[in-house]
């Protein structure tokens, strides 16, 4: 029977085994124990790994350093899957150690989005026909 994602987001439970797990692997792949030339020519960056409600799937999202190599990188992580989990599972202690998976993390390109938005012609005028705050002026006339 398949849980439902929980609206409220994710537990507090899912959230420090999350962070423990997203540890585990950024220590596996700094220290270079998983023998792989890609992995081991690659600086990997794991800004986020989030569980699923039982604890049993990790999806660890991750970016090379500049961006590059996405795909070798993560055909990589996917090549030595059971090496990582066994090494997660060594660190985190938990009844079961999660399967992992790996996804691109595109956070970054989200922030370059926005970033390039308020970088436009259309905002750039719009906020320069807006009248500027007057909480400046109005904090001087209060008694």
């Amino acid at each position: 029977m398949a849980q439902k994602p929980n609206p409220s987001g994710p537990s507090q439970r899912q959230q420090r085994v999350a962070e423990l797990v997203r540890h585990a692997i950024a220590e596996v792949l700094q220290r270079g124990d998983i023998q792989d030339p890609v992995l081991g020519s690659h600086v990997i960056t794991v800004p986020e790994v989030r569980m699923s409600p039982d604890l049993k799937i990790a999806t660890a999202y991750i970016m090379p350093l500049g961006g590059l190599d996405e795909k070798p990188v993560i055909a990589a992580l996917e090549r030595n899957k059971k090496a990582l989990r066994q090494e997660v599972a060594r660190r985190v202690n938990l009844k079961f150690a999660p399967d992992l998976r790996f996804l691109r993390d595109e956070t970054f390109d989200e922030a370059d989005r926005i970033d390039a938005l308020l970088r436009s012609e259309k905002v750039r005028r719009d906020l320069e026909s807006q009248p500027q705050d007057s909480d400046d002026q109005d904090a001087g006339t209060q008694n």
